[in-house]
């Protein structure tokens, strides 16, 4: 065992190896292999990385983030999922990658970047998504240097008090700044193909919280005073939900109102940021959280 403080939470205790071995549990709730609870073709992510013929998803368990309204609560809250060895993980990418998938896509892999790191200690032949929620220690990042080709992170909040309330989580703005800045410096500007699939680069994602206008216009403010056109992709996405515990919560226990949307739409358009996506509000469905059953572990 060694201690962890590979995550902005610095836990700094003697993480677990396993799930139940000796040792401690972070805020992650999770040990240092990896806990799995789905790996299969996945369609609904952004048109350059789930291309025609979807992107090769990997579902971790754990999460450091506690966001009370997350869609994928019974594994990022509750954990379910199977724990795997570090060569069973790379066995799952070329199992995906003989379907035909774009890429290589890692949903939530933040407290297991170390496994991460060595499943990559050899090039993929098929881009690497590392898709996370943007709450990340700059410098474990480093780990992934020239095995990571594309970053998607969440940038969920400009406003730390929503943050703290949401996520119990503690300099959330300038944490993922500081991440996303690392991201860049390792991957560059964005780079599509000619078949529009992307290569490599940071795409950059905010999902809208009801009545939290304002933390989404901080959001694009930020991308937009720090990233030039052409430097990266931001998703700006309103498929919001109540999920998890957001009945806890209520002002965000809705989906959007039109004149939220209307109000965040014309804002980015305004905002000069040219380079991207926008999700329709019919995106605002349940039906589009996958179905967490061990599938392709």
């Amino acid at each position: 065992m060694s201690v962890c403080n590979i995550c902005p939470r610095h836990c700094n205790i003697e993480r677990r190896e396993t799930q139940n071995g000796s040792g401690q549990l972070g805020v992650c709730g999770m040990g240092r292999l990896p806990v799995v609870a789905r790996a299969g073709i996945h369609h609904w992510e952004e048109p350059c990385i789930s291309g025609t013929r979807g992107s090769g998803t990997v579902f971790f368990s754990g999460c450091n983030l506690k966001c009370c309204f997350c869609q994928n609560y019974k594994i990022s809250t509750q954990g379910f999922g199977k724990e795997i060895t570090v060569t069973r993980l790379r066995e799952i990418y070329y199992e995906l990658i003989e379907k035909g998938v774009h890429n290589i896509n890692l949903v939530s892999p933040t407290h297991y970047i170390e496994a991460v790191s060595q499943s990559l200690c050899e090039p993929l032949p098929v881009p690497v998504v590392y898709n996370s929620s943007g709450y990340e220690s700059a410098n474990a990042l480093k780990q992934l240097d020239e095995k990571v080709q594309i970053y998607l992170p969440d940038f969920k909040y400009s406003d730390n008090d929503c943050a703290v309330r949401y996520s119990k989580a503690d300099r959330y703005y300038e944490t993922a700044a500081d991440a996303i800045y690392e991201m860049y410096r390792q991957v560059g500007s964005y780079r599509i193909n000619d078949e529009g699939l992307l290569q490599s680069g940071v795409v950059i994602r905010h999902m809208i919280l009801p009545n939290n206008i304002e933390n989404t216009l901080g959001v694009i403010d930020w991308v937009a005073d720090h990233f030039k056109n052409g430097e990266v992709l931001f998703s700006l996405m309103c498929q919001y939900v109540p999920c998890g515990k957001a009945a806890d919560y209520p002002e965000i226990n809705r989906v959007l109102t039109p004149e939220e949307y209307k109000r965040v739409e014309d804002y980015l358009f305004y905002s000069g940021i040219e380079d991207g996506f926008l999700q329709e509000q019919e995106a605002a469905s349940c039906e589009f959280i996958p179905n967490f059953d061990l599938s392709g572990v």
